[in-house]
């Protein structure tokens, strides 16, 4: 049976606003996406990239992004300087954001730089101060949550490319490209509700 509803993924590029219409004139999620009715389930910031789920289905939209379902989201982050474990520790237990102290995550110091697409715009870069890549799983979403935590710890974000909604993952999706998803991946949102 098809379903009405249009839910697809789209690997949102850096400098592109998570909305469909701009007076200011930038790039928004109409530079690429030519759908009727479907709008994005959740944020993704101006300066952030990857992974942005859209859909017509308002159920499924708020499924996502209800936190009471706890739907982890994994971002790749590129941090300034090599983050001790004292640091990443403070991240996996919490940090306090406007007086409200974050859920747990699950973070880890990564070995090597991923294997992403280039940025159309470069990082800047500083010779003299080393950068480190961490994988972060968040289930919750403040506003600009995983930057103001990275920050609070003393390592700016200076890259943040969201790879995983829930079952949902990034893959091989370029910046600026989307998909459908399957049936299968829609009824894995509904039952991956995190205990």
């Amino acid at each position: 049976m098809m379903s009405m509803f249009r839910t697809i993924a789209f690997n949102k590029p850096y400098g592109v606003l998570p909305c469909f219409t701009d007076p200011d004139g930038r790039k928004t999620l109409a530079d690429y996406i030519d759908l009727p009715g479907v709008y994005a389930a959740g944020r993704l910031d101006l300066d952030s990239e990857g992974l942005l789920l859209l859909t017509s289905d308002g159920r499924l939209a708020s499924h996502i992004t209800d936190p009471q379902h706890k739907l982890a989201k994994v971002y790749l982050v590129q941090i300034e300087r090599i983050p001790n474990e004292e640091a990443l520790e403070q991240l996996r237990t919490g940090v306090v954001l406007s007086g409200k102290k974050t859920r747990p995550a699950e973070v880890r110091l990564l070995a090597n730089h991923p294997q992403l697409p280039d940025r159309s715009v470069s990082i800047r870069f500083r010779k003299t101060v080393p950068t480190a890549w961490v994988e972060i799983t968040l289930r919750e979403g403040m506003n600009r949550q995983v930057r103001r935590m990275t920050a609070s710890v003393g390592h700016p974000a200076l890259r943040l490319v969201r790879v995983a909604v829930g079952p949902v993952v990034l893959g091989g999706l370029q910046p600026g490209e989307w998909r459908e998803l399957t049936s299968g991946e829609i009824e894995q949102i509904y039952s991956a509700v995190h205990r």
